[in-house]
């Protein structure tokens, strides 16, 4: 094995696999146990998933190596024939691989088979389960996103759809955990919040939020939790209405919308955005602060007045 040279492959650098952070994990693990050992070795993306300076597995050139080594995933499907064909004259070793039926042409054009299961042999823990993790402080931000295509009381000031292409292209670059949330609660379907403390949940755990909705601005802030606020209404609407209101700076117009302004205001609201967030959530009285008597309640009280008077 001295003169080995290894190529990773997996679902993940299949066009049209489908590639799970499990499948990444995994490859991570072959790649760290090569380099461990010494053993020269290359990794294969798909256009899909390679990552800047990365090999893409059409790119790879077979004569360049001794091994192929197939990590994680089901092992079946036209796919993996096709790398028996492509890398025949390679010792093909699959490991960490779902065996579903042994007589596979997938599976028997392997020379070796590392399976985590099988029919007939006990079970084997998941390669993910060594992989290498990045620090939990190293770990990119996790972000809320409230996206709306609503709003039709605007008429022509809308800017909907020119503000949510502009954002979903850059959210899709950001590095960070991206959860799509609703402030919108129904009952009748799990993927959203039966109640506000549902929501209030997710909210108070995210690092910042990114809400093209007035509501997600309001919850974010009365948790503590900064806001990146974009008002899609031109000449602005209730969303750059209430970031005045709350006295919130991060907020853009569907105007200013960019990646390079995106890219400044998330910077913001994850360093000097963190503290004035808590600010506004101890102003707002939401339990991490005494807040004072404030317009809303002011407004409460002329209610009332009005109310006991008529």
């Amino acid at each position: 094995m001295t003169d080995a040279r290894v190529l990773v492959a997996g679902w993940p650098s299949v066009l049209h696999g489908e590639a799970t952070a499990g499948d990444v994990l995994a490859m991570r693990t072959v790649e760290q146990a090569l380099s461990g050992a010494g053993i020269r070795h290359d990794t294969a993306w798909s256009p899909v998933m390679c990552p800047p300076g990365g090999l893409l597995l059409d790119d790879a050139e077979p004569g360049l190596y001794s091994h192929l080594v197939f990590a994680c995933g089901p092992a079946t499907g036209t796919p993996l024939v096709e790398l028996h064909e492509r890398f025949a004259h390679c010792t093909r070793v699959a490991i960490g691989v779902s065996v579903i039926d042994p007589a596979d042409p997938a599976v028997t054009g392997f020379h070796r088979v590392f399976a985590r299961d099988r029919p007939g042999s006990p079970a084997q823990p998941d390669l993910a389960t060594v992989a290498p993790m990045t620090p939990e402080a190293r770990l990119p931000p996790v972000l809320g996103v409230f996206l709306t295509a609503g709003q039709r009381e605007y008429g022509a000031r809308r800017r909907h759809d020119a503000v949510k292409d502009t954002l979903q292209t850059w959210l899709s670059r950001v590095d960070a955990g991206r959860l799509d949330l609703d402030t919108r609660l129904d009952p009748r379907d799990w993927r959203l919040p039966t109640s506000p403390e549902q929501l209030q949940s997710v909210i108070r755990r995210l690092d910042a939020v990114v809400t093209m909705r007035m509501h997600g601005l309001v919850l974010a802030l009365r948790a503590g939790v900064p806001a990146l606020a974009l008002d899609p209404v031109e000449g602005g609407g209730k969303v750059t209405a209430q970031a005045r209101a709350l006295g919130w700076p991060a907020v853009l117009s569907a105007a200013a919308v960019s990646v390079s302004a995106l890219d400044h205001q998330l910077a913001w609201c994850l360093s000097e955005g963190r503290t004035l967030a808590r600010q506004r959530a101890s102003w707002m009285g939401s339990g991490r602060g005494e807040g004072d008597e404030g317009p809303v309640n002011a407004g409460l009280s002329k209610l009332i007045h009005h109310l006991r008077s008529d």
